[in-house]
């Protein structure tokens, strides 16, 4: 008995270190490895898809960078070729219609006996570039005499707030035979009213006695309606004609795009008067 009981205990013991061994329910040495494998082949599958992804992002952002580049250049030169049309149109003489240029009424500070060279000047009297033409104007009127047709046309520009009135109080004066004269009040006054946000009727109405004008009248006529009808009218043929600012020239019908200066001037009316 004690020896069948030492060889039960041997038998019990290696059971219990085969157990040992290989826990229940652990897998297998080559389910192990087969286990492990598993996730390495999942993450490589993985990295292939993510460079294939990355690759087409790559691909992707290449033809979207290049295609901004390219509709960016488009544009630029698209850019450049308005600019380019612009600026032709701008500069480029014009010759416009006889009628909208000079009408029965218009003021014409003198007139040629041939009528062959005719300079039209839309003008603001509050405008500081007409005044730095103004006296090259004057030179040029005083130069030419009747060898030359000058019109003086009405534009004045809103933003100006007393040319609505200056232009008024010119076409009032012109009622009474005095144009010219006020014409002239105005631009060598300009430094003194212009550019005033205050009302400067006063002035004008001293200008106009001066010239000894009926004040009764003369005040009437640069309340009346028909007076501002007839510096709109001016206005509305500058706007038909292209004028965009002053002092803007139209010699013969073709508008002067040089400097408004009296050498740039005397040389296209020069230039007219010998053609």
């Amino acid at each position: 008995m004690p020896a069948n009981n030492a060889k039960a205990r041997k038998r019990t013991a290696k059971g219990t270190t085969a157990g040992a061994a290989r826990p229940a329910g652990s897998p297998a040495a080559g389910s192990t490895r087969a286990a492990q494998a598993k996730p390495g082949a999942i993450a490589a599958a993985s990295g292939k898809a993510n460079a294939g992804k990355a690759a087409h992002q790559v691909r992707r952002t290449g033809m979207s960078t290049n295609l901004k580049v390219t509709l960016g250049v488009l544009a630029a030169a698209l850019a450049v070729l308005i600019g380019i049309v612009v600026v032709n149109r701008d500069s480029t003489p014009t010759t416009v219609a006889s009628e909208a240029l000079v009408r029965p009424d218009s003021h014409r500070l003198s007139t040629a006996a041939d009528g062959k060279t005719t300079v039209v000047e839309f003008l603001d009297f509050e405008c500081e570039s007409c005044l730095a033409a103004y006296p090259g104007v004057e030179k040029l009127r005083a130069e030419y005499g009747d060898r030359i047709t000058y019109v003086v046309r009405y534009f004045p520009i809103a933003s100006h707030p007393n040319a609505f009135n200056a232009a008024h109080a010119a076409e009032a004066a012109a009622r009474q035979g005095k144009f010219e004269q006020m014409y002239k009040k105005l631009f060598d006054g300009q430094n003194a009213w212009g550019h005033n946000q205050q009302s400067q009727a006063a002035v004008f109405e001293g200008y106009a006695r001066e010239l000894g004008l009926d004040m009764a009248t003369f005040k009437a006529d640069v309340a009346s309606a028909d007076v501002d009808a007839r510096v709109k009218a001016d206005a509305t043929d500058g706007e038909s004609l292209g004028v965009q600012g002053t002092p803007t020239f139209f010699i013969n019908g073709e508008r002067y795009t040089g400097s408004p200066t009296y050498a740039g001037l005397k040389a296209s009316i020069d230039t007219s008067l010998a053609s």
